[in-house]
């Protein structure tokens, strides 16, 4: 089985919710040699994304979705999260970064891979998680002293919270101390542009090279 085959099947038994299939086959991906986050882009979020799907369509109920957010959790809690944090050894601190998906929306799987992913990186994260008041990520970034401020979307309804959030930064004074990073299916390079945020991360790996370049580091 190549490695296309190979996340095709993970796909296939993770929306068939086995979770044994699924834990099996990941191992597999990573002793032929798949990196944790190639599981993830490969096979795993695209698996939690045609569940979100189906569950538009009504093809899932929302106790299948949550069980669907219970399997991708156990899999990088398991097997995932250990790998990446073993892979990175001693890492200096980078800087700190307060993360959390805005006011309105509940969800928080992309969230949290960039959490776990800079984590691994060297940041402190701050997970706010999500439903997050402009209120709460200004008080979070005074009371940890943030270098940046991650925020994440998946509802078209919600990402003008974004707009929010940087607007309660100015207003406090903290909009010259941080760097501001969005995220989410809802938003795009142009619309970090539009309402002022410093970048824009299509996916993990690009949030954490830029986080990397928003504190200088190389």
């Amino acid at each position: 089985m190549d490695k296309k085959e190979l996340f095709e099947e993970i796909k296939r038994k993770f929306l068939e919710f086995d979770f044994d299939g699924v834990k099996s086959l990941v191992r597999k991906a990573l002793e032929e040699g798949c990196t944790p986050n190639e599981v993830i882009e490969g096979a795993l979020r695209p698996a939690m994304e045609i569940a979100g799907q189906k569950f538009e369509k009504g093809e899932f109920f929302l106790a299948e979705l949550v069980v669907a957010g219970d399997l991708f959790k156990e899999v990088m809690d398991e097997i995932l999260v250990p790998e990446i944090e073993k892979g990175r050894g001693t890492v200096k601190k980078l800087g700190t970064v307060v993360i959390g998906t805005v006011k309105g929306d509940l969800h928080d799987i992309g969230k949290n891979i960039v959490a776990t992913m800079l984590r691994a990186a060297g940041f402190e994260v701050i997970d706010l998680g999500v439903d997050v008041s402009p209120e709460k990520f200004v008080e979070a970034v005074k009371r940890y002293n943030a270098d940046i401020v991650g925020m994440s979307a998946l509802l078209t309804t919600t990402m003008l919270e974004m707009k929010n959030v940087i607007e309660a930064l100015k207003r406090e004074g903290l909009r010259d101390k941080v760097k501001v990073i969005i995220g989410g299916a809802a938003v795009s390079e142009d619309f970090a542009r539009e309402i002022g945020a410093d970048a824009y991360g299509e996916d993990a790996v690009k949030a954490v090279e830029i986080c990397k370049k928003l504190v200088g580091a190389k």
